[in-house]
């Protein structure tokens, strides 16, 4: 079906492709809370596409591309488990050989016949250079003719980083004024969701006292969040310019799992490949379960980052950090 067509004509795939992009950006994820037909499916990732375009949002592209590539790794490792083959499914699984071709790295990644592979220097460099630890620097590993042997996850993780580079090279689109006529309505509610705030007035002060009751109550609870609670909070700390190291004195000790969760979020929202993107507005967050305690500040503001700026200024602690 052609794009301008389909998007005049409206139906499930244009619900989804907004559910996309408003998950990708308040939760860091592109999975549909419920379940959708193949064809729409299918669809809903060019409508998605439209609609991170039109939205215009700082660090929109960057948060979409990432939740685009996590859904991706996650579909694509299922379709490469051996058991998983032996399921039953109502879409056409993908091969690896089909996904090296599509990604431009099928004489790049050659199986070495153990069970890893050996990729070409200059694409692992390419690929590996957001992940972080140790393990992915190149001294670490044993260079041999110009390759880099890996095993079966670290393709998998060097795959998704190559899905993500190219969703976000190829975005933002040239939209014509009448397919972005028709998502007026589906981009007046991301905006509304996403609330765009201007983080360049934040005060850069780690003030606890002064955060709003909502952000209080995702730090007591942070090792059983969610993942709209995680990307909430993270993007929250983010914009205060803080260190991993105080995120972590924040965070009551739990799961390493949760842990680990939160420090991925934090990571890539707080990283300079991208501006920082704001936390949710407060309609959204009442929306989603996370507006909890509400103070009589809070009646007077929509968002929280308007709440923690008023609450620093009043307190007169601009030029101070505490805990």
């Amino acid at each position: 079906m052609d794009l301008g067509a389909l998007v005049a004509e409206g139906g499930p795939a244009i619900e989804r492709g907004r559910e996309r992009v408003e998950r990708a950006l308040l939760s860091g994820t592109a999975a549909g809370e419920t379940r959708t037909s193949i064809g729409d499916e299918l669809l809903s990732y060019p409508v998605a596409r439209l609609l991170v375009s039109l939205l215009g949002s700082p660090g929109a592209v960057e948060k979409y591309a990432n939740a685009e590539a996590m859904l991706a790794h996650a579909r694509f490792t299922e379709d490469f488990d051996d058991d998983a083959q032996l399921r039953s499914t109502d879409r056409e699984r993908l091969s690896l050989e089909q996904l090296l071709a599509d990604l431009e790295l099928a004489d790049r990644v050659t199986p070495t016949g153990d069970g890893g592979f050996s990729i070409e220097v200059t694409s692992y460099l390419k690929h590996a250079a957001t992940l972080e630890g140790d393990r992915w620097r190149l001294v670490a590993r044993n260079l041999s003719d110009g390759a880099v042997p890996i095993v079966r996850t670290e393709l998998f993780t060097l795959l998704r980083e190559a899905i993500r580079r190219r969703v976000a090279r190829e975005l933002p689109l040239t939209v014509p004024d009448q397919v972005a006529s028709a998502l007026t309505d589906e981009i007046a509610t991301l905006r509304n969701a996403v609330a765009d705030v201007d983080l360049s007035g934040v005060p850069r002060v780690v003030a606890r006292g002064q955060f709003p009751p909502c952000i209080t109550s995702l730090l007591e609870r942070a090792p059983a969040l969610d993942t709209d609670g995680q990307f909430t909070l993270t993007a929250f700390l983010a914009g205060l310019d803080i260190e991993r190291e105080q995120l972590e004195s924040m965070v009551e000790p739990g799961s390493e799992g949760a842990i680990a969760q939160l420090h991925y979020q934090f990571d890539r929202l707080a990283d300079t490949r991208g501006a920082v993107f704001p936390p949710p507005s407060c309609a959204t967050m009442e929306q989603i379960g996370l507006c909890v305690n509400k103070d009589n500040r809070c009646e007077t503001i929509d968002h929280p980052v308007s709440y923690y700026g008023s609450a620093v200024d009043e307190a007169g602690l601009g030029g101070e950090s505490t805990r």
